[in-house]
């Protein structure tokens, strides 16, 4: 009796001991160095692993290594989805529902915090490198909400080249300052955070880097060397042009990922790769940049997904996201519904701040992407142009707005039926009512300058 009890004893000792080991480890890991890798513009099916013709082997080695968000979303365009990222909030919530355009006024509110600031008080340096396009002039650039350091260019797409908005505006600049350099914006933005990481961070500390390319937004302004590999591949010469942006952001991605290896940083570096938003169908350069550039007839691919950048449909907010961390993350495609503005609870956590202030809407998914856990309740809530909708899983219901008769609304099983083909509210009427009064409630809390719209 006392052999088989000391036997029971041992073994829940071990079991114990076990336990406090594997505790132990968990709690003993070390707090990851992020970097935050936005693309612009691309689409579903514009990346290697969703099955594109597109050649992205640096992003598909992420995929392959890391966890694939399969249903991330974001806003409909940039400015939206920079700024729920940032504040880990609706973006209409602060009246930014479309692309910041004004100089003058529209900006992110200085009086939120925001991702950088929060990880300035865990320790963290915090950069910016490429697109910000939540403020045109420098006072309401990167500086203002908590970046340490920041370069690329403040507006909303620019010349690859003279690095100029489409009407003229100056927009390179670094830490505040305008300036002109020469070279393509994908080569310089990857050059620059390469120099930041080498020569100019505090080592002592853990950094956090926006990485946010101008590609594979127009203008498409690509050398020959990647065009080359698409000449048979792609008979479109638009769509070839696009592929070559993609093709030479993700080499650059490649040559930022041997850097991280150089400087032995990549054990404890988290790097995500996601797109800001769905992929523009065409583009009309008549208007633009006084007309130097070639209109693109074809650009991105949102297939097998319906509809382009700017509604609410999901070819617009459902996009390509990676997770990839070396010895931390295995591999295997998430199917957690994850919205943008999570990403910012998230990522405090894993930077050991578990106290959010209240203004912060999104959730700590970190157990959802490392371990496969359930989301509970999860309700994603996206507002647009002149559509919003809100997704409750399977369903997502869309709401088209009308300046002088009553909205449309539209209802989707998006498990079942992914493309949006068909429309399901006349047979699932108090369904579509519970979801109506959901949507109403989320609208309810946004900006009052964006509801001030005569909207029926």
């Amino acid at each position: 009796m006392n052999k088989v009890f000391n036997l029971k004893a041992a073994s829940t000792i071990v079991l114990l001991f076990c336990f406090l080991v594997s505790f132990s480890q968990k709690k003993s890991i070390e707090k990851p160095n992020i970097i935050l890798i936005i693309a612009d513009d691309a689409g579903w099916n514009d990346v290697g692993y969703n099955g594109s013709e597109i050649q992205t082997p640096n992003i598909d080695k992420l995929a392959k290594n890391g966890v694939i968000l399969n249903r991330f979303y974001a806003s409909p365009t940039c400015s939206p989805s920079r700024a729920s990222l940032l504040t880990g909030r609706p973006s209409s919530r602060m009246g930014i529902v479309a692309p910041i355009s004004d100089k003058s006024k529209t900006k992110l509110p200085d009086s939120i915090p925001t991702l950088p600031k929060l990880l300035n008080q865990n320790n963290y340096q915090t950069a910016l490198f490429g697109k910000w396009h939540l403020g045109l002039q420098p006072s309401s650039g990167p500086k203002a909400y908590g970046f340490d350091y920041s370069y690329g260019f403040l507006h909303g797409q620019i010349d690859q080249y003279t690095h100029k908005y489409k009407n003229g505006d100056e927009s390179w600049y670094r830490n505040g300052e305008f300036i002109v350099e020469k070279g393509h914006a994908t080569d310089l933005i990857t050059e620059e955070a390469i120099q930041w990481i080498s020569e100019k961070r505090d080592s002592k500390k853990n950094f956090f880097i926006q990485l946010a390319y101008s590609a594979p937004h127009f203008p498409l302004q690509e050398e020959q060397k990647w065009k080359e590999p698409y000449m048979n591949a792609i008979k479109n010469s638009s769509r070839r042009d696009y592929a070559a942006a993609m093709s030479h952001m993700d080499n650059s991605i490649g040559v930022l990922l041997a850097k991280l290896k150089q400087e032995k940083l990549d054990k404890n570096t988290l790097i995500i790769f996601m797109s800001d938003n769905g992929a523009m169908e065409n583009w009309d350069s008549k208007k633009e940049y006084n007309g130097v550039h070639p209109s693109n007839d074809r650009l991105g691919d949102n297939t097998p997904l319906r509809d382009w950048k700017t509604s609410n449909y999901e070819g617009a907010i459902r996009v390509p996201c990676v997770f990839y961390w070396k010895g931390q993350l295995i591999n295997y495609k998430n199917e957690s519904y994850i919205s943008v503005i999570d990403m910012l609870p998230s990522l405090l956590f894993l930077a050991g701040d578990e106290n959010l202030p209240s203004s912060i809407e999104g959730k700590n998914v970190w157990s959802a992407i490392s371990e496969n856990k359930a989301i509970p309740n999860q309700e994603i809530y996206v507002r647009g142009h002149l559509q919003e909708s809100l997704i409750q899983k399977p369903w997502k219901i869309v709401r088209t707005r009308h300046l002088t008769i009553p909205a449309d609304y539209e209802l989707y099983d998006i498990e079942k039926d992914p493309s949006e083909k068909n429309n399901l509210i006349s047979q699932n009427e108090a369904l579509a009512e519970k979801m109506k009064i959901a949507l109403e409630n989320q609208f309810k809390k946004d900006a009052k300058e964006v509801n001030l719209n005569g909207i029926k």
